[in-house]
């Protein structure tokens, strides 16, 4: 590499650590490696479900969905080796090699002639690879793996952290909704807010309906309401599909 490698991984790693979506990580992360190490064409990041099933969740370019897609639909090749087998998977001559009969051929008809995966986190939803494409035969080599090694420990902590604060905010999101919603409750029904929460936790039970689901509910049919009239009804019905709660005041 031209630049010191520690150079380039500091700045790598101001850019991937920055606040983003899970969907702007991955396609940061991508599109960094193609930049970052030497050789690579195409990038693309894979997830491997619990389930068997594997999907792939970011890609420099179309290429990288058509050879992911076809290693899936064949069930071979190294980006399935590499996500089933949770291991480091290296071929530097795709049209040579015997381990994918089937993939090879149509590997280097896209132009594909060396891949590298390597396993990017491994989380209870399932397990994530990071799948890099060259053009050239023996594209990569041991300095070329080291490089990435480091590459990916920065990927997975930017994508972990980026995780990490979508769900925080999908939490937050869902408090604000079950905090209005619980208002909505004790207004309409003159209740306290903790006598209003205990109401939603039965109805949500009893509906088999998550609470942050009937909470959405609830606002978005008070905002209905608000849109369909400029002044409020002097003696509101009881909201859609919740019965006033019995023993209070409606």
């Amino acid at each position: 590499m031209q630049e010191d490698l520690a150079d380039v991984m500091a700045r790598v790693a101001r850019t991937l650590h920055e606040n983003q979506s899970v969907e702007e990580t991955l396609d940061a992360v991508v599109h960094a490696v193609r930049a970052t190490v030497p050789g690579v064409r195409h990038a693309g990041i894979s997830i491997g479900r619990r389930d068997g099933t594997i999907e792939t969740v970011a890609g420099t370019d179309d290429v990288v969905w058509r050879i992911d897609a076809l290693q899936y639909e064949l069930g071979e090749g190294p980006c399935v080796d590499a996500i089933l087998g949770r291991t480091r998977t290296i071929v530097n001559d795709i049209g040579a090699d015997e381990r994918w009969p089937n993939f090879a051929p149509r590997a280097t008809a896209l132009d594909v002639r060396s891949q590298l995966g390597v396993e990017l986190f491994n989380e209870s939803s399932g397990v994530g690879g990071l799948n890099l494409y060259s053009s050239e035969v023996g594209a990569f080599d041991e300095e070329v793996v080291h490089v990435l090694e480091i590459f990916a420990s920065h990927a997975a902590q930017a994508l972990g952290k980026s995780m990490r604060e979508e769900q925080l905010q999908e939490a937050l999101r869902s408090r604000r909704l079950i905090g209005q919603a619980i208002g909505i409750v004790m207004e309409r029904y003159q209740l306290d807010q903790q006598r209003a929460f205990d109401y939603l936790i039965r109805v949500s039970q009893q509906s088999n309906v998550k609470l942050r689901t009937l909470a959405a509910e609830l606002v978005e049919q008070l905002d209905d309401r608000a849109r369909q009239s400029a002044r409020p009804a002097p003696a509101p019905p009881p909201l859609d599909g919740l019965a006033a709660p019995s023993g209070e005041r409606a």
